[in-house]
């Protein structure tokens, strides 16, 4: 079914869940609101959502060298105190985190982080490649959607399939941390670099 963006911008402000995991509760709950609610409440993730508000000040920044020193990554992650951010958790997070992003190469931590100019380019194109391939009109934004979501899956590092266990997201490894924690923990910017490219700044 198709989620209209209203209906995931409601949820989104109720929850303060992402855009994909929204989208994903909705179609599981047919376009019911609370029972999508109910959904990522059951997964844990509205609730550990709810921290959000609260003040990030303390943390770590991580770094991971790899190839004989040929990509180099900085990573910091943010929590609530200082005692969280001396954990044995806290820090294989973030340095799980750095060797992620040395490997999977993200272009931005969420979807929300995308330039809106970005996506446009993207929809324009799967919607020309969809047409060209002789596809009904009323298939393409089913298909357009479902290759954005793709899209964010190799572009976003939240969305990425952790390389550890790709059975999980970041997103999910971020949702367990904070579970346990109780505590909001963001990650607030990253950089990459590779010998002879240009920094790749976040």
């Amino acid at each position: 079914m198709k989620t209209s963006s209203q209906l995931v911008k409601e949820l989104r402000e109720k929850t303060g869940v992402g855009i994909m995991d929204c989208k994903n509760a909705l179609q599981e709950a047919d376009g019911d609101i609370n029972k999508a609610i109910d959904i990522l409440r059951k997964k844990g993730i509205a609730k550990s959502q709810k921290r959000e508000g609260r003040a990030t000040s303390e943390g770590q920044i991580q770094s991971y060298i790899h190839m004989g020193g040929k990509i180099g990554v900085l990573v910091e992650v943010n929590c609530e105190t200082d005692f969280t951010a001396k954990t044995e958790d806290f820090t294989n997070f973030a340095k799980d985190l750095s060797m992620q992003i040395a490997a999977a190469n993200p272009v931005a931590i969420s979807p929300e982080a995308i330039p809106v100019e970005t996506l446009e380019r993207e929809k324009e194109i799967y919607k020309a490649q969809a047409l060209e391939s002789g596809k009904p009109e009323k298939v393409v934004e089913k298909i357009i959607d479902g290759k954005l979501k793709k899209f964010y899956s190799e572009v976003c590092l939240l969305e990425q399939a952790y390389i550890k266990d790709p059975d999980k997201t970041i997103n999910n490894l971020l949702d367990e941390l904070k579970a346990k924690t109780g505590e909001n923990i963001q990650i607030r910017r990253f950089a990459r670099y590779q010998l002879g490219e240009d920094a790749e700044k976040k």
